[in-house]
C-alpha cells in the first residue's frame, strides 16, 4: 500500500478512486543530501510529505548557530508552515540530512482537494492539530527539562534517529552543544 494512503487512512477511509484523486494533486521529487527544499526568505508554495529520507527545518541566529525546529523522516510532513499558510517569506530553512524523496503539495492543490472532499479537510485539520500538540510538547520540554531529560525522551521516542542523524544535528535539536551531548551519552 502507498505510504501516503496508509498515512491518510489512519484518520479517514479512502476508496481507490479517492486516493487516485488525492495523489493526482501531488508531485514526486527527489532531493540529495544537503539540498534545500526551502531557504529563508523564499516564498513557500509547498508542503512536503516524506516518502524516503530525513530532513530538518531550522533557523540560523545572527551568529550562524543552527536551531532545529523539526526533524522529519518517512511518513512525516515538513515545511515552513507559517510561510506556507500565510503566503509570506520563509523564516526557516528546510534541507535534507539524507538523500530524500518527497511528495510535494501546493497550497492551491490542498485547498482544492479540501473544498472538493470534506473528509480530506477533516484529515488536514487532524494532522495540523497533532502537529500543534507535538510542537507545544517540544517547547514545554525545552523550557522545563534538563538536557539529559530531553536526550532521554528523544532516545525513547525515536531511537532510530540516532543511527540516521549526525550527533551535531541531535545536539542542535536538543538545544545543546556537541560537547554537552557527548557528556550526556
Amino acid at each position: 500500500m502507498h505510504l501516503l494512503r496508509k498515512h491518510i487512512e489512519r484518520i479517514i477511509p479512502l476508496t481507490d478512486s479517492e486516493f487516485d484523486y488525492i495523489l493526482s494533486h501531488f508531485t514526486s521529487k527527489k532531493y540529495r543530501k544537503h539540498q534545500f527544499l526551502i531557504q529563508e526568505g523564499d516564498l513557500v508554495p509547498h508542503e512536503f510529505f516524506v516518502l524516503k529520507g530525513c530532513l530538518k527545518s531550522y533557523m540560523l541566529n545572527d551568529e550562524g548557530k543552527e536551531h532545529i525546529l523539526q526533524l522529519a523522516i518517512e511518513d512525516w510532513w515538513i515545511s515552513d508552515f507559517e510561510a506556507y499558510n500565510k503566503h509570506t517569506p520563509a523564516s526557516l530553512n528546510v534541507d535534507c540530512i539524507e538523500d530524500s524523496e518527497v511528495l510535494v503539495l501546493t497550497y492551491e492543490n490542498r485547498e482544492k482537494m479540501c473544498a472538493g472532499m470534506h473528509k480530506l479537510e477533516h484529515f488536514f485539520r487532524k494532522i495540523s492539530n497533532s502537529g500543534y500538540v507535538a510542537l507545544q510538547q517540544r517547547i514545554l520540554c525545552l523550557l522545563s527539562s534538563t538536557a539529559k531529560e530531553r536526550y532521554d525522551k528523544l532516545l525513547l521516542q525515536y531511537p532510530h534517529l540516532f543511527q540516521r542523524v549526525p550527533k551535531s544535528v541531535i545536539a542542535s535539536y536538543l538545544g545543546v552543544s556537541r560537547e554537552t551531548l557527548s557528556r550526556l551519552v
